[in-house]
């Protein structure tokens, strides 16, 4: 970023040389123009180029001031990490040790919180497991330093089960956040729709209302190609992201969630959006 401005600043200063250079080739051919109609001519054609080059210095200053700045980095966030039933699902390995969905998220997440938890405090709320087929919703660890360890012993005891409130789990992260008073950030990592009545919709909405300083990523995982078993499907989830300063970026495999999580999770963010 240093690199960039300085260029950029160098150019402005060439710029402005030349602009310097032009008018004063102007004064001096205008002061002769009276006894020569071809040093008319050339007097004019410096003029139109003085004009156009002070048009150019003038439109930089706004346009470069617009230019979007990366997110900062020592944001509290939590992430919202699904462990329902369908993350039991095998994607890998063989009979005797078979890879599943959370298998893989784990994995991913071991490889980006030590990086990411030395420039945030970060929590974490899990959704599936619990009673039987219910929209289970559980408040692990509020934001804290150093939470790589404390996160992931929490999400390797974690058995899938359960449906998916995906709605209830975003908001519960928000109020811990305390969204309404400073800037937040919440990353959810998801292989399914909401399946609890809620709406993501709706939620985003209200969320972006009440407060514009909050960001929410969300990482579909595994969800090309999907049939969608509940009222909504994964694109309502979109809302979320779209209308609270995030991405809704898709993972396919683990190194797409890795990816994912650097981008959103770890440090330095981007503030461009990225393509599903």
């Amino acid at each position: 970023m240093i690199r960039k401005s300085g260029n950029r600043f160098s150019e402005k200063i060439m710029l402005k040389q030349k602009a310097r250079a032009l008018f004063t080739q102007l004064r001096s051919r205008e002061a002769r123009s009276m006894d020569s109609p071809l040093l008319s001519i050339r007097a004019r054609s410096l003029r139109l180029a003085a004009i156009a080059l002070a048009a150019i210095l003038a439109c930089q200053a706004p346009a470069r001031a617009a230019e979007p700045q990366p997110t900062p980095c020592n944001q509290d966030a939590m992430i919202v990490f699904d462990a329902s039933g369908s993350m039991s699902g095998v994607v890998g390995g063989g009979i005797a040790t078979p890879v599943t969905r959370i298998d893989e998220v784990r994995s991913a997440l071991a490889q980006v919180l030590p990086s990411a938890t030395k420039f945030r405090r970060v929590g974490l709320i899990t959704y599936g497991p619990g009673p039987y087929n219910q929209c289970n919703v559980h408040l692990d660890l509020k934001p804290v330093a150093n939470a790589a360890e404390p996160i992931m012993r929490a999400v390797n005891t974690l058995s899938p089960a359960g449906k998916t409130p995906l709605t209830s789990a975003v908001e519960q992260a928000a109020e811990v956040l305390e969204f309404r008073a400073k800037p937040g950030l919440i990353v959810v990592v998801t292989d399914g729709e909401e399946t609890c009545g809620g709406s993501p919709c709706a939620l985003a909405k209200q969320l972006h209302e009440e407060a514009d300083q909050l960001t929410i990523h969300i990482i579909g995982y595994r969800t090309k190609g999907a049939s969608w078993t509940g009222e909504q499907s994964i694109l309502d989830a979109h809302c979320l992201p779209d209308q609270n300063n995030g991405l809704f970026i898709s993972a396919e495999t683990e190194e797409d969630l890795v990816g994912a999580l650097e981008k959103t999770l770890d440090c330095p963010m981007i503030s461009q959006r990225a393509t599903p």
